[in-house]
């Protein structure tokens, strides 16, 4: 049925927002072009399965991410919402956890400095990792971080603390 001439509450949304993932240049392209959020997937998924291939995670790969992304949205790029997954793991000596993340995602030629620095990894006490956040924020532009289910736990101090809770 149709009704004219109503006053209705709530109005309806005008704009339904809109969040593509992507991580290769030609989506995240088009990310930029028409969607609202993008969501940067620092690993491919390219074959069905997620590679094991640490440089799309490398500081240098999520830039040229951004890049890609800034190509597409123009002068809206700075109304974009960005979000990653993140990785979170806790740890009191970062140097060391970072060797065991190598040897446990089984990667060659790959330093430890380049893994504490890339975007998507946090490494460290609860109050580092709210520090990497907070700065990658600045550097990246990152909006907001996607916790997996599997890492509420985990994450859940970190989010209390930027919470204020």
């Amino acid at each position: 049925y149709r009704i004219d001439n109503i006053d209705g509450f709530p109005k309806p949304e005008q704009h339904l927002p809109i969040l593509i993932g992507a991580g290769q240049k030609r989506m995240l392209t088009l990310a930029g072009r028409e969607a609202d959020i993008v969501g940067i997937l620092t690993t491919s998924v390219a074959s069905g399965t997620l590679s094991p291939d640490p440089a799309e995670r490398l500081a240098s790969g999520v830039q040229q991410k951004l890049a890609w992304i800034r190509e597409g949205a123009g002068a809206r790029f700075e109304q974009l919402e960005l979000s990653l997954i993140p990785s979170i793991l806790l740890a009191d000596d970062r140097q060391a956890r970072a060797e065991q993340y190598i040897r446990d995602q089984r990667w060659d030629n790959i330093s430890v400095e380049q893994v504490l620095d890339m975007p998507s990894v946090f490494i460290g006490s609860v109050e580092q990792i709210i520090a990497q956040m907070i700065a990658r924020r600045e550097q990246y532009g990152i909006s907001y971080y996607v916790i997996a289910d599997a890492l509420m736990e985990t994450a859940a101090p970190i989010v209390a603390r930027l919470s204020g809770a």
